[in-house]
């Protein structure tokens, strides 16, 4: 008898699972590293290999933005008109994370689309993402001014989610709310 049951229990079973999938906010990926310090690194710079960028130049005292980056990434090149506008609006710093790119390529990107960043680290093989919980890309990361993740974003950034999640959680770490 329960070799008859087994089949059904497993269908209704997957059944919950596939229609609670379904209706989730792919965006919304719970992050062990909220309210935490970011992962410490130091990694070569993309415009020019010989100097480091380190979790250090990202605690500016200010809320910064960390945003993972490839040339490779649809979502990306969606977003960079929208980095590219923040950045220009001087309203919170942009640091990239470029991963696993070809660096070329990356250079070539930003000179004709445009460089948002006030520095882009390379993260050739990938650990420092794995550190920082990266699922895929984009992602974006905000920073506190002491380098604490107050919020994670995964997917492109438009206007619609500048708006709705990144601005007031911006203005809220400048109010000295966390």
């Amino acid at each position: 008898m329960w070799r008859y049951l087994a089949a059904p229990a497993l269908f209704i079973v997957l059944l919950g699972f596939f229609l609670v999938g379904l209706f989730r906010d792919p965006t919304l990926v719970p992050s062990p590293l909220i309210n935490q310090p970011a992962p410490q690194f130091e990694l070569p710079q993309l415009l020019d290999p010989e100097r480091t960028l380190a979790l250090s130049d990202l605690a500016t005292g200010e809320p910064v933005l960390l945003n993972v980056w490839a040339t490779w990434c649809v979502g990306c090149r969606q977003e960079h008109g929208m980095l590219v506008d923040i950045s220009r609006s001087g309203e919170i710093p942009i640091f990239g994370l470029n991963w696993k790119d070809d660096r070329t390529a990356a250079l070539r990107w930003l000179e004709r689309l445009g460089d948002p960043y006030v520095a882009v680290a390379v993260d050739d093989d990938g650990r420092v993402a794995i550190d920082w919980g990266v699922y895929g890309s984009p992602e974006t990361f905000l920073l506190d001014g002491q380098g604490i993740i107050r919020y994670k974003h995964i997917g492109p950034i438009d206007q619609a989610v500048w708006e709705r999640e990144f601005r007031p959680r911006i203005a809220q770490l400048r109010q000295g709310d966390s």
